[in-house]
C-alpha cells in the first residue's frame, strides 16, 4: 500500500505497544522459572521412583525369604521336638533310641544353620527397610515440592493471563476503525520481523532497528505527505513520522 491516514500511522504505534506488550507476557508464561524447576522436580522424581521401586521390590523378596528361613527352622524344630519326646518316652531298643539320639543332633546343627540363614536374611531385611524408609521420605517430599511449584505455576498463569486479556482489550479498541491496508501490512511485517512491524522516526533514527538513516533517504521521506506510508530503509518496517512539537 501506498498511503494511509497519518492518524492511524500513529495510532498504529499504540498498537505495537501493545503487541510487544502482548509478546512479552506470552514470552514471560513461557519461561516461567517454576517451569524449569517442574522440568527439574519431574526428573529427580523419575530417577527416584525407579529407586523406590527397586527398594520395594528388594525388601519384598527378603521377607519372602525370612518367611521361608522362619519356616525351614521351625520345621527342623519341630521334627526335633517329636523325636525327642520319643527319645523321653523310652520306647523302642537300644539300637532305635541310639538313632533317634544321632538324629537330634545332626537336627540342632541343621536347626543352628538355618538360624544363622535366618538371622542374616532378617539382617538384610532390615537394612533394605531402612533404606526405603528413606527413599519413600524423600519421594514423599519432591511430591509435595512439585505440588508447591505447581501452585506457584498456576498462581503466575493467572495473573499472566489476567492481564493478557487486558492488554487484548486495549489492544482491540487501539486497532478499531484503523486503515485497513495499513493493519495488513503492518501483521505481515509483525510476522517477519520479530514482532516489530511499525516503528517511530525519531529525529534521524529507526526505534525499530535503532539505526540512523541517511540523509538522503531522510530527505526523501521529509518530502512525502503526511499520510504516505513510509518504510525504514535499513529494516523494513514501517516508518511513523511523528508531530513536531
Amino acid at each position: 500500500m501506498s498511503t494511509a491516514p497519518a492518524a492511524d500511522q500513529r495510532r498504529l504505534l499504540d498498537v505495537q505497544a501493545l503487541d510487544t506488550r502482548l509478546d512479552q507476557l506470552a514470552h514471560r508464561r513461557r519461561t516461567l522459572p517454576q517451569l524449569a524447576r517442574l522440568a527439574e522436580l519431574d526428573t529427580q522424581l523419575a530417577d527416584l521412583h525407579t529407586s523406590l521401586v527397586t527398594s520395594q521390590t528388594a525388601v519384598s523378596d527378603l521377607r519372602r525369604e525370612v518367611t521361608k528361613a522362619e519356616g525351614d527352622v521351625e520345621q527342623v524344630r519341630s521334627r526335633a521336638a517329636r523325636d525327642q519326646a520319643r527319645l523321653d518316652s523310652g520306647q523302642g531298643t537300644a539300637k532305635d533310641l541310639q538313632a533317634l539320639q544321632s538324629e537330634i543332633e545332626s537336627l540342632a546343627r541343621r536347626q543352628s544353620d538355618l538360624e544363622e540363614v535366618e538371622l542374616e536374611v532378617m539382617e538384610r531385611l532390615e537394612a533394605h527397610e531402612s533404606a526405603l524408609s528413606e527413599v519413600s521420605a524423600s519421594h514423599t517430599a519432591l511430591v509435595e515440592s512439585k505440588a508447591g511449584v505447581e501452585g506457584e505455576r498456576d498462581a503466575a498463569y493467572a495473573e499472566i493471563d489476567a492481564e493478557t486479556a487486558t492488554v487484548a482489550g486495549q489492544r482491540a479498541t487501539a486497532a478499531e476503525g484503523l486503515d485497513a491496508g495499513l493493519v495488513t501490512l503492518y501483521e505481515r511485517l509483525r510476522g517477519q520481523l520479530g514482532g516489530v512491524g511499525a516503528a517511530a522516526l525519531r529525529g534521524t533514527r529507526c526505534d525499530g532497528c535503532r539505526l540512523d538513516l541517511n540523509p538522503l533517504d531522510l530527505d526523501a521521506i521529509r518530502q512525502k505527505s503526511e499520510d504516505t506510508v513510509v518504510r525504514c530503509e535499513e529494516c523494513g518496517r514501517i516508518l511513523v513520522r511523528l508531530p513536531k512539537d
